[in-house]
């Protein structure tokens, strides 16, 4: 019998604060809104978890956070610098992490080399403020 910690009520938020950072920071940098749309309708950007390889433990917690602060990482650094097979390692890494837990992350590095140059403002992009003008 073996006795695990259950993941804390914060670690949980800050899971979906990550995602929710990749979705309305990140990806709305590299991909239209009329993409993202279409991510959303076939539940692509949905990181659901699946309960038979998730349990909810803090080790997996702490596993599934680190995934995506390292996912989160790479795809800020890259912007600054070239591709290094390094960042293709941690990359390709946590994104097996991820997938080992049942989150779907089913993007590769080569999608967020470009930016998009577009000046329009995205749907799905987080707001400057807060205020309504």
């Amino acid at each position: 019998m073996k006795i695990v910690q259950a993941a804390t009520p914060e670690q949980e938020v800050h899971i979906q604060e990550l995602v929710d950072y990749i979705s309305t920071d990140i990806l709305p940098k590299f991909f239209s809104d009329d993409t993202i749309e279409d991510f959303e309708r076939k539940e692509i950007l949905r990181l659901q978890v699946n309960k038979e390889a998730y349990n909810g433990t803090l080790k997996e917690a702490f596993q599934l956070i680190s995934s995506l602060q390292a996912i989160i990482a790479v795809l800020e650094t890259i912007q600054s610098e070239e591709i290094v097979e390094t960042h293709k390692d941690v990359f390709r890494n946590n994104i097996d992490t991820l997938h080992d837990f049942g989150f779907s992350f089913p993007f590769t590095l080569e999608q967020f080399t470009t930016p998009l140059t577009l000046q329009q403002i995205s749907l799905y992009a987080r707001p400057e403020n807060k205020y309504l003008v």
